[in-house]
């Protein structure tokens, strides 16, 4: 049986400070994971202030040990992707081999407007998803990288040093559509999504299918949701109770691991007590 894995997910809205304190005190609780947001905005709250993900990330690594420590995800329209694999290596490098990669589409439209990036049309999103995508995984298991394709071109890319994690750190690809859980099925190590439970079962027997026209063995990719406590329909921090009821109804569809937003401040004693009672009686169970 897969280990259930924990994972806390931070807003850039927090003093660097504060975002630093959290994630000490994220490891020193034993979760497994540790993720900041690809955003030139928070979309709930775009006049705030709002840092850069994979800069912070790079920050918040040199200063932690032991949590695996990752973007959910980087945006692929902000960034070329030969960009984001160096990002990546460097990372994984400063963290001593702890990145997990994630990577998704781009979906916050108004953040485009705002900031002069181009948004394309859903199937030229997909397309462009699928090319990063294959860009990504070979440079990071290649010393030298040609590829033509549609909207990236490499040509005799030398990428150098390779990842501390080999063949590359794991990726998590973030996907809802069934265009988009076709490139889950043939690249990740880690398919990521929010929504009701219904959903993400639906979503699951996509890739399910995915993985079987391709011969490829689905239980080989880890199903991750993204518990984004504002569109849910629970707190999962109001109590150790609302925990378990959270986790019990999305393992029931499928997912290993819980990527949750973190708690409030006045909540921090049900994130202790989750991390010191909730989650080992889970995994023994």
């Amino acid at each position: 049986m897969t280990r259930l894995r924990f994972g806390l997910c931070t807003d850039q809205n927090l003093t660097w400070e504060r975002t630093l304190e959290r994630w000490r005190l994220f490891e020193r609780l034993g979760f497994d994971s540790a993720w900041d947001c690809d955003h030139y905005v928070q979309p709930s709250r775009p006049d705030a202030p709002y840092f850069e993900g994979w800069t912070l990330l790079a920050a918040l690594a040199a200063r932690t040990e032991r949590i695996r420590v990752g973007v959910l995800v980087s945006c692929n329209t902000f960034r070329h992707p030969a960009l984001l694999a160096k990002e990546a290596v460097t990372v994984d490098h400063v963290s001593g081999g702890r990145l997990e990669l994630g990577l998704g589409a781009g979906w916050y439209e108004p953040e485009h407007a705002m900031y002069g990036i181009g948004f394309p049309p859903p199937r030229e999103l997909v397309d462009r998803f699928r090319e990063a995508v294959e860009v990504v995984d070979s440079l990071l298991r290649n010393e030298l990288t040609t590829y033509q394709g549609r909207y990236y071109q490499l040509a005799d890319a030398a990428f150098r040093p390779g990842p501390v994690q080999r063949p590359r750190p794991p990726l998590t690809l973030g996907a809802h559509g069934p265009r988009m859980l076709r490139i889950v099925a043939r690249y990740a190590d880690a398919w990521n999504s929010f929504g009701t439970p219904e959903q993400i079962r639906s979503r699951g027997a996509i890739l399910d299918d995915a993985c079987a026209e391709i011969g490829r063995d689905p239980r080989e990719i880890v199903r991750s949701l993204y518990y984004w406590v504002a569109r849910a329909g629970g707190d999962p921090w109001s109590s150790a109770d609302a925990f378990l009821d959270v986790v019990g109804r999305y393992r029931e569809v499928g997912i290993e691991e819980f990527v949750l937003d973190h708690p409030r401040d006045d909540q921090l004693d049900v994130l202790e007590r989750v991390a010191a009672d909730v989650i080992p009686s889970l995994r023994d169970g």
